[in-house]
This record gives structure tokens, sequence and C-alpha cells, in this order.
């Protein structure tokens, strides 16, 4: 197969050649017969295809979403915005849920996600220790089930968030009992604990054990005083985990005096630790006490770009009492890290789609997106510069996975004739 005339951000118009699934080559475009590429047609693995001039961008990687979570607003809700309500309301709710039901939920969420040009989703999951078994295990059942059922399109990794309290004979019976399933890593939110600390010793205590790597919710608070960074990068080079501890939100960063703040992240460094800003959800629940000028709530998004630490950028919840917005496009997700972190320049989108595309699938160990050698893994998006698409963030994308046309969108508009014309602009 061979894609013509596509606008690769870094490369400018080329030609991309694929065999086997696998990217061949990518040449400077060169006209030459094609047919057209057109939004929600699925082109034949084989043949020629002219993007005219559209934009090419990697297929897309959510490295935090909360798929068991999703779509639960609606029966839920969370009346004061704040995460201890959330985490309250979901506790409470969590119970009742049918297996048919979160099943549906996770699939639609992640589907509409593939649409959008995402290929792999790292999902935590919530793992109630103290619930009866059936509601402990419910949500890593059906994320095992969804994980097999799309495993042809998309890559999901599963992280159960082990609890943050004291455990007892029965939590480390479960416990034990997942990390022999099939999942890929734990998850946790040790900040949250009055014990942090311990709290971290038992998730590096069960990484080791069972020799999965470490994806936690970490100091998710407008608290300065709230930086159990500092332990997990500690821990991190004790059990010599460097490259395999990865540390989400970190909203409390921010909070805290430049120096120190400085301080930290050379420790991060130094640890070798992964980051991921979660910019929808924690713009929605933090500084939500902050009067006047209300803070951002988001992690120093720059700093930790310029330390060069790897830093992604993700979903998180999706229509749920974390989060009541939201649809799982990653390309909204990279327009709203511009807004937080002011990243204007063209370089700067460059950053953007790289924190959505090529740095998680590094965290996630997949070779993958459109350079020869790789597994072949893009989109096609109905834009003529990275800028419009962020821009604009619009529907109609193509998107190919691994030797074949996994989904394309199409949509339009029409004018009434009384404004002179019937269809939308066209820019370029």
């Amino acid at each position: 197969m061979k894609i013509k005339n596509v606008l690769d951000p870094v490369r400018g118009c080329v030609d991309v050649t694929v065999t086997d699934g696998v990217v061949q080559a990518v040449v400077p475009h060169e006209p030459g017969p094609a047919d057209a590429w057109s939004p929600g047609a699925l082109p034949g693995a084989a043949g020629v295809v002219d993007a005219g001039g559209r934009l090419l961008l990697p297929s897309a990687a959510d490295v935090h979403m909360h798929l068991d979570k999703s779509h639960t607003y609606a029966s839920v809700g969370n009346e004061s915005g704040t995460l201890g309500e959330a985490v309250a309301n979901y506790a409470q709710f969590a119970p009742g849920v049918t297996e048919e039901d979160m099943l549906a939920r996770m699939r639609k969420t992640a589907l509409r996600a593939l649409s959008f040009g995402t290929t792999a989703i790292r999902t935590h999951i919530d793992f109630h220790t103290r619930a009866d078994e059936e509601t402990t295990f419910r949500g890593i059942r059906c994320a095992l089930a969804l994980k097999e059922e799309l495993a042809p399109w998309m890559t999901i990794e599963i992280y159960p968030m082990l609890p943050f309290f004291p455990y007892n004979k029965e939590d480390h019976r479960r416990i034990e009992k997942v990390t022999a399933m099939n999942i890929d890593g734990l998850g946790g939110a040790p900040h949250l604990s009055e014990a942090p600390e311990e709290a971290i010793d038992a998730l590096f205590h069960y990484a080791r054990e069972s020799g999965l790597p470490i994806d936690v919710h970490t100091d998710e608070s407008d608290d300065p005083s709230v930086q159990t960074v500092r332990t997990i990068a500690a821990k991190t080079m004790l059990h010599h985990m460097e490259g395999r501890v990865t540390v989400d939100h970190l909203c409390s960063l921010s909070a805290v005096p430049e120096d120190e703040a400085a301080e930290m992240i050379r420790l991060m460094k130094t640890a070798g630790l992964q980051a991921v800003t979660l910019p929808a959800a924690n713009m929605y629940l933090q500084g939500r006490e902050d009067r006047g000028l209300v803070r951002r709530g988001t992690t120093r998004i720059r700093e930790l770009l310029d330390a060069g630490i790897p830093l992604a950028s993700a979903s998180d919840n999706v229509v749920d009492p974390f989060h009541p917005f939201g649809r799982g496009d990653l390309l909204q997700i990279a327009q709203l890290t511009g807004y937080a972190a002011h990243m204007v320049s063209p370089e700067d989108w460059k950053t953007l789609a790289e924190m959505i595309s090529r740095v998680p699938k590094e965290m996630m160990g997949l070779p993958e997106g459109i350079h020869p050698g790789e597994k072949a893994s893009f989109m096609i998006v109905d834009a003529f510069s990275l800028g419009e698409a962020l821009a604009s963030l619009p529907e109609e994308r193509g998107v190919y996975h691994h030797g074949s046309w996994v989904a394309s969108t199409s949509s339009s508009t029409q004018f009434s004739p009384a404004l002179g014309r019937t269809e939308a602009p066209q820019y370029g």
C-alpha cells in the first residue's frame, strides 16, 4: 500500500509505502496516479491512495484512562465538583454495577477513542479489596475481556489501582490473585493515604514480587506539602526500577516555590521517572477552594519538558464524576495542554503531537508509527497543517493500524441557500 501526498509536520509532503503492515519508506511526494482518499471511506489494504495534502500523524496512545468509570456521570454525579466527592460517590455506586453495563461503557469509550486515532490505551481500574469479591474483580474481568476483544485493532494495558490503606490478610490474598492475572502493571493513589510511605512501600513490594511496572496517581492536590513524588523517586532508585515507574498528575508540584520545584524535578530526573499530565481533569477538579484568580491545576508542564523528563498528556476520566466532559480525543487533550502550558509556537505544537503519540508509546513499549521499520500505525486528519488540526479538531480522520484501515469518520455541513452557499468552506 502507498499513501501519496500526505503532510508530515516534520518532513513535509511525503509518500508513505507500507508492506505487510510495516513502513518501508517515507519519501518526498512525487505526483502520480492514485485513488483520492475521502473521510468515511475505508481503502483497501493494497493500492495507492492520494490524501490530497492532508495531515499525517502517528496514531495516538492514551496512557491514562479510567475505562471502568467512563460514562457514569448521569448515574453518579458530583455536585461539589471535588475529587473527594467523586471518590465517595463512585465508591457507593460501584457495588451495584453489572458486568454487562460496565463492559458496554468501556467498549463505547475505547471505540470512540479508536475513531479519533487512538490505538493504545492504558486503563487504571478500581480494585476495592474491602468490597465483596465480585465487586473487587469486576473491573479487571471486564478490562481483560475488552483487551482480548479489541486486540487486533487496539492495545489495552490494565493497571489495577491498589488500595492505599494498610492491608490485612484478605487484602494481600486478593492483590496476589490479581498480580497473577493478565495485567500489565500496578497503580494506586498513595498520596490519599493517611500513611503514604507505607502505601508506596506496599506498591513497590508487589511490583518487585510480580515483575510488573508501576504507574501511580501522584500528588493530585493543591496542597504544596503533599510531596509523595519524593518518596516514589527514592524507592524507584532503591529498588533499581529506573525507567519502569510513571507518576501522573503532579498537581502540587505547581504549588511549591520555584527552587523547591526545581529540586524535585531534578530528583525525578535522577530516578528516571516518567510523567503524565492530565489537563482536562485537573483543570476541572483543582483549585476548588480558590477565589478570584483560580489556578489551572496542572503540573509544571514546561519545566518537566525542559528537564528532559518523558512527559505524556492523556485523557484521564471521560464523562464520570471525576470529569463530566471529554470524548477520548487526544487531539482535544493536546489542545487543552497547549492552553494550560501556553504552548503557542509551531515547535510547541510538534511537542504536543509527540506528547500524545511517540512519548506514551515509548512508555508502553510500542515500536509503531510512521518511520521506516516500524509497524505502521497512523491517522490521516482532514486538515492541512498541524496548527489547523489543533485549532479545529476535525472529526474526519482515517486510522490505519498494523496492516489494515480500522476506522474512518466523515461529517458534512449543509448551509441554507439563503446564505448564498450550501457547503462549508474548505481550508488549505
